[in-house]
């Protein structure tokens, strides 16, 4: 079996992934922040957190080219991690996304956003392309992702101790799997190297794809009566 690639939560805790309304409230309580379009793209294209704060605005196509045949939809390329020598975790982890409408929204109002931040802080902003940038300019490090993070929970029902941002990708691959996406596009989408990958680490996030073959078959053959 393979090492769980996924880290540990507080105390050794396994990551879990959100429900629908879940990740509907955390979306609408991070509206109008720097940190919406970052759990946006999290949740609707599954982008690892080391890739988000990585990405650069030269990898993001908000037009795409609709005219083309076939038309070429917005997208993000996801060529560069926080990990060391920036690297992608794996080859097959970089990857080109093409983006839902939500997310090319709420990438334009983060990219008007940002030129308000740059302005404030003039002299001080350190331009280096990054999309999730901190307020001059420079690379958001993790703890100060995460604090962000728990301010938008804190809007919400859920408790911010008991979630951290990587578990925004474990709930991706929950929604893709409960809509009855096959797991090989799963495994494309979430950059694994291999479905045995995604099968190991996200378990509980694809738990009824990997029992619809059992429920199936309980309705074709159903259990018999036993006697009393």
């Amino acid at each position: 079996m393979l090492l769980c690639e996924v880290p540990q939560g507080k105390e050794g805790r396994p990551s879990k992934s959100l429900t629908i309304d879940q990740a509907a409230a955390v979306i609408k309580a991070a509206e109008r922040t720097a940190m919406h379009a970052y759990l946006v793209l999290s949740l609707l294209v599954g982008a690892r957190t080391e890739e988000l704060r990585a990405l650069t605005w030269a990898h993001v196509d908000l037009e795409g080219r609709p005219d083309d045949e076939p038309p070429v939809p917005p997208s993000i390329r996801v060529w560069r991690s926080v990990r060391q020598g920036g690297k992608t975790k794996t080859k097959k982890s970089r990857r080109t996304l093409a983006l839902p409408k939500r997310c090319v929204e709420a990438l334009r109002f983060h990219r008007d956003l940002q030129a308000g931040q740059r302005e404030k802080a003039g002299t001080a902003w350190k331009e280096h392309d990054l999309v999730f940038a901190s307020a001059v300019g420079t690379e958001r490090n993790a703890n100060n992702v995460l604090r962000s993070f728990w301010a938008i929970l804190k809007k919400t029902a859920l408790e911010p101790d008991d979630w951290t941002p990587r578990e925004m990708r474990h709930s991706f691959v929950s929604v893709l799997s409960d809509a009855g996406v096959p797991i090989e596009e799963i495994s494309r989408l979430a950059g694994h190297k291999s479905t045995e990958v995604t099968e190991t680490v996200y378990w509980h996030q694809i738990r009824p794809a990997l029992l619809g073959g059992a429920e199936a078959m309980d309705e074709v053959f159903p259990e018999q009566d036993r006697d009393p």
